[in-house]
């Protein structure tokens, strides 16, 4: 008796419609967190004379996870961005009395940045302005729907920035 032919692979599922939409979303919001007008908005009800690139600076050194005083170019590196861009940012940061920088004990040569009292103050309205602003987009959301997205949303950043954290081979699939 002959041997049966193996059976066909199965043909590739699509990419589910739930994961498309969710990429989509996020796509959306960060186009609209990153507009130029939202910065504007956001100077305007604060009040502080930052730049996109110094505010993010601000929020990077209030994080929770950020080191107690890091080296530029370590700041560098957690923002992505070129270490010369961050040392611009640094300067007009410390004109404006919202970080201080002192010579790294490690390492006499190098500095440390740290955010002053003014600094902690910018990041706290930035973050009212950012918490009003999401207060008011989800205001018909119920308490539950809220926890529920929060647990949610909490575990995706977490997962993206443990994947971020791992070397990606950028090569083209043959």
């Amino acid at each position: 008796m002959p041997t049966p032919p193996p059976p066909a692979a199965p043909a590739p599922e699509p990419a589910p419609t739930d994961l498309n939409e969710i990429e989509r979303g996020l796509s959306r919001l960060t186009y609209l967190a990153g507009r130029a007008r939202h910065h504007e908005h956001l100077k305007t009800v604060t009040g502080l004379p930052l730049d996109r690139a110094a505010v993010a600076i601000l929020r990077r050194l209030a994080a929770r996870d950020c080191e107690a005083a890091p080296r530029p170019g370590a700041l560098a590196v957690r923002l992505s961005v070129e270490a010369s861009h961050v040392a611009r940012q640094l300067r007009h940061l410390e004109q404006h009395g919202y970080v201080a920088r002192a010579p790294d004990p490690d390492d006499r040569r190098a500095q440390r940045v740290r955010l002053t009292d003014a600094g902690l103050a910018a990041v706290d309205r930035v973050r009212e302005v950012s918490r009003r602003s999401v207060e008011e987009a989800l205001a018909d959301w119920s308490p539950e729907e809220l926890r529920e997205f929060a647990t949610l949303f909490r575990r995706l950043a977490e997962d993206f920035t443990a994947r971020s954290e791992n070397s990606v081979d950028v090569r083209p699939s043959a």
